[in-house]
């Protein structure tokens, strides 16, 4: 699985990363484990995952988490997280 997570800022891009994951763990423990892995990378809380996060990542495999998904305040509109690939 490849999950690219990106921090945008007036609709572009100020980090991204791209998380593989080929472990034989389930998709929710490696969607758990790609976003913590790029928070820690991008030096951010772990965003929560709201009922619109989960309902969009239902159906679309790609979510946004906004300001209202973190504790702390952010430095940018929102992280985009997307699922590139399936195993």
């Amino acid at each position: 699985m490849r999950i690219w997570i990106r921090e945008i800022f007036n609709n572009k891009p100020i980090k991204d990363t791209v998380v593989i994951d080929n472990s034989s763990e389930s998709r929710t423990h490696k969607v758990f484990s790609a976003l913590e892995q790029a928070c820690n990378e991008f030096d951010l809380c772990i965003p929560i995952w709201l009922d619109k996060n989960i309902n969009d990542f239902k159906y679309h495999s790609r979510t946004k988490f906004n300001s209202d998904s973190f504790v702390e305040a952010i430095e940018f509109d929102y992280l985009d997280f997307q699922v590139l690939e399936e195993d």
